[in-house]
Formats: C-alpha cells, sequence, structure tokens
C-alpha cells in the first residue's frame, strides 16, 4: 500500500501569487498532479504552507485526499515532507505539486520496481516523484527541519529507474516555466 505526499506549502515567490492553482488545460496546475497519482495511492495528502486557499473545491472530484497545513511552512520544504508523513504509515511517494505532466504510468513503474528508495531518471536526470519505503519513515522523521531530502536520500542505496517520462524533469518555479508550457503544449496539440 502507498500514499503520496504533494508538497503545496511554499512561497511560490518567483510567481508572485499561488502557482499551484495557475490553469493548465483549463485545470489547476495541482490538479493534474493529484490526477496521476489518484489511482495509484491509497490516500493523497497534500501539505499547504503559505497559501491556503480552498484546495477542498479545486479537488473536489477526488475522495481519496487529505489536506493538512504546515504551520513552519517558512522554515522550508523539508518542513513540509516532515508534516506529510506524520500523516501516513504505509510506503509513500513524495512530490511537489507544481510537476503536473507525470504519467500514471511512471508511478506504476516505479511500485513495480525494488528498493527502499526509489527515484525515476529521463535521459539521466534524476526527477520526481521519490518512493520511500514505509521502513525508512521513522529514520526520516528522525531528520533534523534545516535537513533536505537529497540529504536524506544519499544515506541509503538508491534504485533509480530510467522512465520514459519527461515530466518528471518538469516542474513551474517560474512564470517563464508555466509559458513555456503553455507553449509547449500548444504546439503538440
Amino acid at each position: 500500500m502507498v500514499d503520496g505526499i504533494i508538497l503545496a506549502g511554499g512561497f511560490s515567490s518567483r510567481v508572485g501569487k499561488n502557482k499551484m492553482i495557475l490553469k493548465f488545460l483549463n485545470k489547476p496546475l495541482i490538479y493534474h498532479t493529484v490526477k496521476s497519482m489518484s489511482n495509484v495511492c491509497k490516500s493523497i495528502i497534500i501539505v499547504t504552507g503559505k497559501y491556503q486557499e480552498d484546495y477542498q473545491t479545486i479537488l473536489k472530484e477526488f475522495k481519496n485526499i487529505k489536506i493538512v497545513h504546515n504551520e513552519l511552512y517558512e522554515q522550508g520544504m523539508f518542513s513540509s515532507v516532515l508534516k506529510g508523513i506524520d500523516n501516513t504509515n504505509n510506503d509513500i511517494f513524495l512530490i511537489p505539486g507544481d510537476y503536473p505532466l507525470v504519467k500514471e504510468f511512471t508511478y506504476k513503474l516505479i511500485l513495480q520496481s525494488n528498493g527502499e528508495i526509489r527515484v525515476p531518471t529521463f535521459s539521466g536526470r534524476r526527477g520526481h516523484p521519490i518512493f520511500i519505503s514505509k521502513e525508512l519513515i521513522p529514520l526520516l522523521k528522525q531528520e533534523g527541519i534545516a535537513s533536505n531530502l537529497k540529504v536524506f536520500r544519499d544515506k541509503f542505496e538508491v534504485n533509480y529507474i530510467e522512465v520514459e517520462d519527461q515530466g518528471i524533469l518538469l516542474d513551474i518555479d517560474s512564470l517563464t516555466d508555466y509559458e513555456k508550457l503553455l507553449k509547449n503544449h500548444e504546439r503538440n496539440d
């Protein structure tokens, strides 16, 4: 059994507003992230921070989501990771909410693979989502809030899984990234 944790607690400072609700294919970016993992994960935990928009409204069609607020979001992304894992006892997928193009088959391929930590790669480049076995959750909880996933990941043997999904690399950090996403989609239509 696997749960998904979607990190949506950042400042979106390079965008100037909550980037998770920017529209792509007439739906918010975070909607696509939830959709791709919704058939794979038992439950999906969305960790909010600065922006506490009513994600329930924009994600109302999904019955398996739980929205939790990270009061410590100002201390960085790892504080949201820790908040998310406090809400599960299962294996987990971790992904920032601004990865709208990850395909469902990527999650399934990672699940069919072995290893306590599994990371997808595309053309040799590491991406998201990251799979972490429930056996490692107690150790992850012991990491200090100033740590990060890379530091934690590098303490263990990692299974890197090459996937045919460029979406594992494509996050939306700025309005320029968002505009590229829209242009590339128009071009491919």
